[in-house]
């Protein structure tokens, strides 16, 4: 049959208007041919290259291939070729006739074995000697699950690589790796078999007419956009993609990815990327691209788990139960909805807020880019008077529509008041016909509206660039490396992290709404509690628990509330101290459970005595003022850049001395020492601030330490048992002479040392934390109901 249908394709080409000299024979291989994805999009574009290449001198096979038997497979394949459609623009007859030469051009095979492999390598052989044809090349499609790519890439190059001068292009799709050690892993293995330029990662939304016309625009309009295209102009960049569907049907596969490495860490990265990279002078340079997005990589803030907000539709654990067969009391933490707040190192865009959202079960089917502009304007005139699309009092955007919502389609919006954009008339047509719809807040009317000329679905696009060997659009091991290096880390920091529930579609309401604080975010809501009796009824009376907690006083509430408290604790504390002696001494420990008090601390106490504060640490990991892992920094970034507090009035331990860290001789604790004991009275903190670790230990004082669990010293040098291994602490008695320590202990992880620690007495050799008792003032303990109550 494929050397009829090949005949009639060279008799085809023979026609006058047809005629081209003979370009080579592609053989297509798509493994996979019978799942979701071809079914949905990949039999489609290719049918569609056929159609846009039947008479450019290429003759093509396409080449279906799974585990599954011939014969059913066959049958499987043959049902979704018969329904392929042709656009629009393509008259009835030539559809019909191109159609059938693909059909005829196509079968399947089952690729199981080495054998299997071997066979379809002679099967294509000895087509093109038979037909006297030259071979142009080969297009290896992987739609399997990645855990198959090594197998799959050992048998192609090892028995079906296309003869010597003959291109291979290899087409591999998401996911690439589950985190940076895997990516990497990933990455070595295809590395053995395939060469960097014959590896073609798709990233489908990279096809998308909207997001492929980014740099595009960018470029064609740099006369206007050069002015305005940084922070002194932008207010924000939104990046969204919303669904309305769940994740049904495929929990298998979010269990393990979650919508961060499902839509964040790809799709909607690499649209910041267009957007922020700066621009080569020319776009067409792929290297220069590839060059400039590393660039823009580097310039990322690290993120951390206040940098984002997550949330999971009320039905997925159901379906996770009952679709992976889970035991009723299972509870999954993965997140379907996340929004995080991205910030960039650059001249351009420092402090900017690009905002990366997505999710599932939400109440539209949308996606879109858009900056949003400042607007610095005043307008006298009543609005009513005000020219519709001119006046400047009016939002000022960018718009990037990638499709679905209320436009349906593809487009690029420009507010009127901004400028007209220069766009390519061949590709692209102003839309001038505006139906009666608003887009964030404006009628269409207010804006210059562009849609493509002709719509075409990303993955034909994406088809016909891997054939042309274009590889603008897609993700080089390099690439992918520095995104995963990005998202790694702020993806374990949220292991942890309980999801907030929401129902899905309209009734999420104002659930998922959330804000920026500098470089957090937080919900604007706060979450709903149901504290129900037997009866199913909320008890009218509750409030938060007070009791006692190794002889002294316990306050237990559930987180909000907790945190509240404490903050209305440290600021009450704050005002008795400076009213009785003009400043306030408060010591701060690090871990993650204070963030949250820090930023109670920033968004609600306005009234806090800032200016007589006096902020020191409780203890310090011996790395850099500045690296990531140091309680200073994260001291910095959650609460000191958002309060006014005087410079000389904040104390770093002085971990970092004459380029050493913690080096003995520097005398680090003992000059942080005389700081408290030149400063504090009696050397009695006002306010001393605790967690409790898993192992008994508070501050960095560790079970069985050799230092700062008793003596005359203040402030030690302590070894850690997790990295960085080496601490500076304040010590016990140190910490025993403050007028008031509060103890923080937060989640379900600590509940098992919380219950060890209600039943032993002072044992701080043992247990570190049964050492606190302050000799003249108060210890108060403040936990969740997870850590108290499991």
């Amino acid at each position: 049959m494929l050397r009829a249908a090949l005949c009639a394709i060279f008799l085809l080409c023979a026609l006058p208007s047809l005629a081209k000299e003979s370009q080579g024979h592609v053989s297509v291989v798509l493994l996979g041919a019978t799942g979701d994805l071809a079914k949905k999009y990949l039999w489609e574009g290719l049918f569609h290259l056929y159609l846009d290449q039947v008479s450019s001198g290429h003759s093509f096979t396409f080449h279906g291939a799974a585990l599954t038997a011939h014969e059913p497979g066959q049958r499987l394949m043959f049902e979704v070729l018969k329904k392929l459609a042709c656009p629009s623009d393509v008259s009835p007859d030539r559809c019909a006739v191109v159609k059938d030469q693909f059909l005829k051009l196509s079968q399947y095979h089952q690729l199981k074995t080495s054998e299997n492999y071997t066979a379809l390598n002679r099967e294509i052989g000895t087509l093109l000697q038979q037909e006297g044809l030259e071979e142009a090349g080969r297009i290896f499609y992987f739609s399997v699950p990645p855990f198959a790519y090594a197998e799959i890439a050992r048998h192609i190059n090892g028995s079906c690589r296309p003869r010597p001068g003959a291109w291979l292009r290899v087409v591999l799709e998401k996911p690439f790796g589950h985190d940076l050690k895997s990516a990497q892993q990933l990455a070595i293995e295809l590395r053995t078999f395939f060469r960097e330029e014959e590896m073609y990662r798709v990233d489908h939304y990279l096809g998308k007419q909207a997001v492929a016309h980014i740099l595009p625009f960018r470029d064609q309009n740099r006369q206007f956009l050069d002015p305005i295209w940084n922070r002194h102009h932008v207010e924000r960049v939104e990046i969204v993609l919303k669904e309305t569907l769940d994740a049904k049907g495929r929990t298998s596969f979010y269990e393990q990815y979650g919508v961060i490495r499902d839509v964040l860490q790809n799709h909607l990265t690499e649209v910041l990327l267009y957007l922020a990279m700066e621009l080569p002078a020319n776009i067409s340079s792929t290297k220069e691209v590839l060059r400039r997005k590393l660039q823009t990589f580097k310039s990322l803030q690290g993120l951390e788990s206040t940098s984002a907000v997550l949330g999971q539709y009320q039905a997925y654990a159901s379906q996770v139960r009952e679709e992976l067969q889970k035991a009723q009391d299972y509870v999954s933490t993965t997140p379907t909805f996340a929004g995080v707040l991205i910030q960039l190192d650059s001249l351009r865009w420092e402090g900017v807020p690009f905002l990366l959202t997505s999710g599932k079960a939400l109440d539209e089917r949308v996606g879109y880019v858009r900056v949003l502009f400042k607007n610095r304007a005043y307008c006298t005139q009543r609005e009513s008077l005000r020219e519709m699309g001119k006046s400047q009092c009016e939002a000022k955007q960018i718009i990037f529509h990638i499709g679905h919502g209320e436009l349906s389609c593809p487009a690029v919006l420009i507010s009127r008041n901004l400028f007209k954009p220069i766009m390519p008339e061949g590709s692209w047509k102003e839309v001038v016909d505006h139906p009666q719809l608003h887009l964030f807040g404006l009628p269409l009317s207010d804006y210059y509206v562009y849609s493509p000329v002709k719509e075409r679905e990303a993955y034909s696009v994406l088809i016909s660039s891997i054939f042309h060997g274009r590889k603008d659009s897609f993700i080089t091991t390099e690439n992918l490396l520095a995104s995963w290096e990005f998202w790694t880390p702020l993806l374990d920091s949220l292991t942890q992290q309980v999801p907030r529930l929401y129902p899905g579609g309209l009734e999420n309401q104002h659930l998922l709404d959330f804000e920026m604080m500098g470089r957090e975010l937080s919900f604007t809501l706060e979450e709903p509690v149901e504290l129900l009796h037997s009866d199913g009824q909320t008890p009218s009376d509750y409030r938060t628990i007070q009791a006692k907690f190794r002889q002294s006083p316990l306050v237990s509430a559930w987180p909000e509330e907790l945190i509240a408290r404490l903050a209305l604790d440290i600021e009450t504390a704050a005002a008795k101290a400076v009213a009785r002696c003009g400043e306030f001494h408060l010591a701060l420990s690090g871990g993650s459970s204070p963030i949250v008090l820090f930023q109670r601390l920033v968004r609600h106490h306005y009234g806090f005595p800032w200016r007589r504060t006096h902020l020191w640490l409780v203890d310090e990991r011996c790395v850099p003022l500045a690296d990531p892992e140091s309680n200073f920094r994260s001291l910095h970034n959650h609460l000191l850049q958002h309060v006014r507090v005087p410079y000389l009035n904040i104390h770093p331990m002085l971990v970092h001395l004459n380029r050493r860290l913690c080096v003995e001789e520097d005398q680090g604790p003992e000059l942080y020492a005389k700081e408290i004991a030149a400063l504090v009275t009696n050397a009695s903190l006002d306010f001393v601030l605790l967690g409790l670790g898993s192992d008994g230990h508070t501050a960095s004082l560790f079970p069985h330490s050799s230092s700062g669990l008793e003596g005359a010293k203040t402030v030690v040098l302590t070894e850690s048992p997790v990295k960085p291994h080496q601490r500076m602490s304040l010590s016990l008695p140190l910490i025993n002479k403050a007028r008031q320590v509060a103890v923080l202990v937060m989640g379900k992880g600590k509940h098992e040392i919380t219950t060890q620690i209600s039943r032993v007495g002072q044992e701080p050799r043992k247990w570190p934390i049964s050492g606190v008792n302050p000799s003249s003032g108060q210890l108060v303990w403040y936990m969740d109901y997870d850590a108290l109550l499991g």
